[in-house]
């Protein structure tokens, strides 16, 4: 199936052959990957706000329940794994702890280090939600087999560590 980019390598094939310009297969598709981000961004606002989440809490809840029961994060942990910055970091857990979803525990070890936790009605909330989650994306990929799933996973894994 040809799509935009395949018909602006048969252009420049015919207009300019002496120009190679197999790396635009990959770097055209993937600068149309924004159309998709958009798509997912927006997915995933309507999915957090069935749950009154905004997409960040969402990623704040899930990061937690990730980490595991009792366990928690510090806020730097949180802010390394969402790319935001601290005062964004600082105001979602504000939001989530006033929703009764987090709460903060000084750390046993150290209790100049404060962790996040997930309340029981979050770690509930939260619970709820990974299983529809992922299910919408394996929908949204449902065109690729599980190998090629892998083999995108990958080079797109390459090309991000190359590029950041």
């Amino acid at each position: 199936m040809a799509d935009a980019v395949d018909l602006a390598l048969a252009q420049w094939s015919v207009q300019r052959p002496d120009v190679d310009t197999a790396p635009m297969a990959v770097l055209a598709r993937v600068t149309r990957l924004a159309r998709l981000a958009r798509l997912l961004e927006r997915e995933l606002r309507d999915f957090a706000g069935r749950f009154d989440l905004e997409p960040g809490e969402f990623d704040v809840l899930t990061a937690l329940r990730r980490a595991g029961p009792g366990l928690g994060l510090t806020a730097g942990a949180l802010l390394s794994a969402s790319l935001v910055t601290a005062g964004a970091i600082t105001n979602r857990i504000d939001r989530m702890a006033a929703k009764g979803l987090v709460r903060r525990v000084p750390d046993a070890a150290d209790r100049r280090v404060v962790r996040i936790e997930l309340t029981e009605r979050g770690a509930r909330l939260v619970d709820g939600m990974p299983a529809e989650h992922m299910g919408w994306y394996a929908r949204l990929l449902e065109p690729l087999d599980a190998g090629t799933r892998a083999v995108v996973a990958d080079a797109l894994r390459t090309l991000l560590e190359q590029c950041e």
